[in-house]
């Protein structure tokens, strides 16, 4: 059968399993990286055991690196948006935490 690992912490935090974290989460702002160096900060709004999740008040940020043949130099590309609301696949989640203070 399937056997369930509970992760225990101390305190009245309740993460018992790991969506737990996300549950406390609700309505707060989380930071979310995706495959294909995409990283996402919003607001969670509903998520499902499959990690699908509605975002709101999104600020996504590609990161693009190429390679200039004649020099050999990285150039990094950044490129940002803002989107009201968004459907994130579950699939395509690396990492989800509390947003990351970078400012």
């Amino acid at each position: 059968g399937e056997s369930v690992v509970r992760m225990s912490k101390g305190g009245g935090s309740n993460v018992d399993e790991p969506l737990d974290l996300l549950r406390l989460s609700l309505d707060e702002r989380i930071y979310v990286k995706m495959r294909g160096d995409r990283e996402l900060r919003g607001k969670l709004h509903a998520y499902d055991q499959h990690l699908n999740m509605i975002l709101g008040e999104v600020e996504e940020t590609i990161t693009v690196v190429e390679y200039d043949e004649d020099t050999y130099e990285e150039l990094v590309k950044m490129t940002k948006r803002s989107v009201s609301m968004l459907y994130v696949r579950g699939d395509g989640v690396i990492l989800v935490s509390p947003p990351l203070r970078t400012s």
